[in-house]
């Protein structure tokens, strides 16, 4: 998370070794933090001085027009999010900003490695958890931490997922701290979201500045869909020639339904929800308008949770009564595998880079965020007497929710966080205050650009190879000063440009 910005003084930039900066740039502010796209001396980094020059090019006028024309188009898309009780109504406009994210290829390669690692390690360590688990036998990790989580399933142990594979859709959260160097703030290995913000992200500039891409070397994001329904045929039951694949969603209601349509339409399959499937003779069928059809594999958006009320919690009304069998009697796959919410338990985060070691005998190459176990003595008496300087996250929460952020909570939300982590440790962790990189964000009430706290989550899809697409969603912290970029708590998005080549 960003320390607080704490009123920074107003140091304005120099002109950029590329020529005088355009007027939306004037007078922007580093503001002692690590800047994306200018060198602490003021002058714009290297790969980002052929976009600023043509960038600075469109008269205000027009770029004013191209933003209207942006979320016209939004609009008319439906690019939405909605938001759990929202009294204005749950449905927005999802913000995007026209100034992208630029990361040089050199960087990118670097990257790229310590998410391909990442997403391998996690996947044996599930399969390991779910079968030997040697690593708790090793003492690597205490028993305790994985038999006490919330999403172990100790129904699935001994079974035996297509491939071996648990995540095969990864969105892994990454920062950077004050110096530049990215850190891995979480990772989201059930059902990770926001991609489809990527890709129409991209689709929007390609749209507006149709220019800018010509010359440029910018790396295509369009091939994510592609490469997913890969992933998904790739883990079809056995004998299966040609697999019906179906996208499991909860509903119109949910935060990310517009992503659900998007992705289907893209892959051209079905957007089910659970009352479209019913189970037979321990396999899945689909209801059409004609008759009954087979379905070989679920891209679920749905946690394990509720996709069997007679399995998991009876009440769901979201799931598919009998579908766990069909899965266990090995006529239908899951994407992701049900029990890969382990991996997104916040204290298995804290193991991450001994799972690592562990299994591939090599050390991270993107370090975690340093991290207090709450659940350890030590750690928890430190982190009880400095909440003040903490930010203390829920285990098993997600979206920003679930977390305290110590130097920005009063007295009275500290204390109630204090009371709830002595109560239950085991569902807390904390970390320090990390200065999170900054961008120029357009901001309409100024009609300038102001450094906003940005974040990356890359998308990793991992089947019969594994693909990291170039970019992902870069989240912004739109309001001034605010830590958190989650949508749902007034974030945006960026368009991420990876380069082909470093200029």
């Amino acid at each position: 998370m960003a320390a607080p910005d704490a009123t920074p003084p107003h140091s304005a930039l120099p002109n950029p070794t590329s020529g005088p900066l355009p007027p939306v740039l004037s007078g922007y502010a580093s503001a002692g933090f690590f800047d994306e796209m200018f060198l602490p001396d003021g002058n714009l980094r290297p790969h980002y001085r052929k976009f600023v020059t043509r960038y600075g090019s469109i008269p205000r006028e027009e770029m004013d027009s191209k933003r209207r024309a942006v979320d016209a188009l939004f609009l008319r898309q439906g690019i939405t999010f909605n938001v759990y009780g929202d009294s204005q109504g749950t449905e927005r406009i999802f913000p995007f900003d026209l100034m992208p994210r630029i990361i040089p290829a050199a960087e990118w390669e670097k990257l790229e490695a310590g998410l391909v690692q990442r997403i391998t390690a996690l996947n044996l360590f599930l399969h390991d958890i779910y079968h030997e688990q040697r690593i708790l036998k090793d003492g690597v990790i205490p028993s305790y931490y994985v038999l006490s989580a919330k999403h172990f399933r100790r129904e699935f142990v001994n079974f035996r997922v297509p491939g071996d594979i648990y995540i095969h859709i990864c969105g892994t959260d990454l920062i950077r701290d004050a110096d530049g160097g990215y850190m891995v703030l979480e990772d989201n290995a059930r059902c990770p979201s926001g991609v489809s913000y990527m890709l129409e992200n991209r689709r929007a500039m390609r749209r507006t500045f149709p220019d800018f891409f010509e010359g440029a070397g910018v790396r295509p994001v369009d091939n994510y869909t592609g490469e997913l329904f890969n992933v998904l045929q790739h883990v079809a039951p056995a004998g299966v020639g040609d697999p019906t694949v179906v996208l499991l969603t909860p509903g119109p209601y949910n935060s990310a339904y517009f992503e659900h349509t998007y992705l289907a339409r893209q892959m051209g399959i079905q957007i089910v929800e659970g009352r479209d499937l019913v189970v037979r003779d321990q396999r899945v069928f689909m209801r059409t308008t004609k008759s009954q059809q087979p379905v070989h594999v679920i891209y679920r958006r749905i946690d394990d949770d509720f996709l069997d009320p007679t399995v998991f919690r009876p009440d769901s009304a979201l799931g598919v009564p009998g579908l766990i069998h069909a899965y266990r009697a090995g006529n239908v796959s899951l994407a992701n595998s049900i029990g890969t919410g382990l991996a997104d338990d916040k204290v298995m985060y804290y193991f991450v880079p001994k799972i690592i070691k562990y299994y591939l005998d090599q050390e991270p190459l993107l370090p975690n965020v340093p991290t207090y176990l709450a659940s350890e003595e030590k750690d928890r008496s430190y982190i009880v007497e400095n909440l003040d300087k903490l930010v203390v996250k829920s285990a098993n929460e997600a979206g920003g929710y679930g977390m305290l952020m110590g130097p920005q909570a009063s007295a009275a939300e500290r204390a109630d966080f204090r009371d709830k982590i002595l109560a239950e440790p085991r569902n807390f962790i904390a970390q320090p205050m990390i200065s999170l990189s900054r961008h120029p964000t357009f901001i309409e009430e100024t009609n300038h650009c102001e450094g906003r706290h940005i974040d990356l989550r890359p998308y990793i899809l991992y089947g019969q190879k594994t693909t990291v697409i170039p970019g992902g969603l870069t989240r912004v912290a739109l309001r001034r000063g605010s830590l958190v970029v989650n949508s749902s708590q007034g974030g945006g998005s960026k368009d991420t440009w990876v380069l082909y080549q470093d200029e």
